[in-house]
């Protein structure tokens, strides 16, 4: 797995992004509180259950590998001039 440049950002924009999708799915679950760890295993397995992320082999689904995988996933989203991709 290769880093990406700007991973930690792009992880950030993932879960505000994810998160709003989450809610005009319907979940409910996330509170203040909520971590970020939490955060990252509810999105994943949303986008996973959407069919809009690949799903990680089951023997590597770690929560490192999460971040990587929705990191990649909002790059993937954004247009080329964004200013996290140069």
């Amino acid at each position: 797995m290769k880093k990406l440049k700007n991973e930690a950002q792009l992880l950030k924009l993932a879960l505000s992004v994810g998160e709003t999708y989450s809610k005009n799915r319907g979940y409910t679950g996330f509170s203040a509180t909520m971590g970020q760890k939490e955060k990252v295993e509810i999105i994943y397995r949303l986008l996973v259950n959407d069919k809009l992320v690949a799903p990680l082999p089951s023997d590597s689904e770690d929560l490192l590998s999460m971040k990587h995988r929705l990191a990649v996933w909002v790059k993937n989203k954004l247009p080329a001039s964004h200013e996290l991709l140069q």
